[in-house]
């Protein structure tokens, strides 16, 4: 199946909405139609928030029967989670697994062992969240050049915080922007903390300089006004509390990153299984109700499916792998 991406409104979008909800709901027998949704992190996080609001979703909109149950599997970045779908899920039509830019991630610099992309089925992303740098409101840095000319002059005395771990998400975002204003990545000074709320407070209480996260991490502090947000390393800016904020690329610095919010599930569940959790995640972008869900939870529209959405991750691993490669961190 193509990309599918969600529009608001019109006729002939109704139709096609129909038709999408047909295919989803007919295309496993009677039986087959619960389902379960494994988040492969503790509770609260975007693996988490994943497989809720898309089970709550997809519920009312009668795609799975019974609900979507989301079962917590955290543990080595996501990779028990995988390993548990490769080597214990083989076949299950009934269960797919939270996934996202840190599964790539971790795929291409091998922290999931002997595991690949390719020993799992791609389903779909459903949303996207871009990443952004932000300093606090009493920092010197008035914009993101400010900040990494003084950080490339004085690397030791800046230090980042971020939600992920050492060579994750959050810091690999400050590494390629250190690449970009020449600062040598061995010098960038990353602490990692659970999560984006934690690395925010060690921001706020003056225990590190940046912070490296995503957007939605970021608004109830952009409103109070206890932060400032020097760029958003989005392809254009994006609307609302971040319109003002420009763009890495246009800062000088063309580094893009973004978070999709997306579902993979385990080997072995035939073209039929598979073709219907593509039509479901297809039937649910397309839906007004996920669209205010998606908006309510800060997520932005990034919508692929089926073998579209195979081919990218397959891509995406290997780009990853030649970042990891460019800046030293795997052979």
């Amino acid at each position: 199946m193509s990309v599918v991406r969600a529009s608001r409104g019109g006729g002939g979008r109704g139709i096609a909405l129909a038709a999408l909800l047909l295919v989803a709901a007919c295309s496993l027998p009677e039986s087959e139609r619960s389902a379960e949704c494994i988040a492969p992190a503790a509770a609260g996080g975007g693996w988490d928030l994943t497989c809720r609001l898309t089970g709550r979703v997809l519920t009312r909109l009668s795609l799975v029967e019974g609900g979507m149950p989301t079962s917590n599997m955290p543990g080595a970045g996501g990779g028990v989670a995988y390993a548990h779908a490769v080597g214990q899920r083989e076949g299950d039509t009934g269960v797919i697994f939270a996934a996202s830019a840190a599964t790539t991630l971790r795929l291409a610099q091998g922290q999931f062992g002997p595991l690949r992309a390719e020993d799992v089925r791609w389903v779909g992303a459903v949303g996207a969240e871009y990443g952004v740098v932000a300093v606090a409101a009493d920092a010197p840095w008035q914009t993101l050049e400010e900040l990494l000319t003084d950080w490339a002059a004085r690397p030791d005395r800046i230090v980042v915080s971020g939600g992920s771990a050492v060579v994750g998400q959050d810091h690999m975002k400050v590494l390629l922007l250190g690449r970009e204003a020449g600062i040598d990545p061995r010098t960038v000074r990353y602490v990692p903390f659970d999560g984006g709320g934690e690395a925010l407070t060690s921001l706020l209480g003056g225990f590190v300089q940046v912070f490296s996260g995503d957007a939605s991490e970021v608004v109830s502090h952009l409103e109070t006004g206890s932060i400032r947000v020097l760029g958003v390393l989005s392809p254009e800016r994006l609307e609302g509390l971040f319109a003002e904020v420009p763009t890495a690329t246009e800062s000088g610095y063309p580094v893009e990153w973004v978070t999709w919010r997306g579902f993979f599930a385990p080997p072995g569940i035939g073209a039929e299984a598979y073709e219907a959790w593509v039509a479901r995640l297809s039937a649910l972008a397309e839906s007004e109700e996920w669209a205010a869900a998606r908006d309510q939870a800060r997520l932005r529209p990034y919508v692929m499916v089926g073998a579209d959405f195979e081919a990218f991750v397959d891509r995406q691993v290997e780009e990853f792998r030649g970042m990891a490669r460019e800046i030293g961190l795997i052979r």
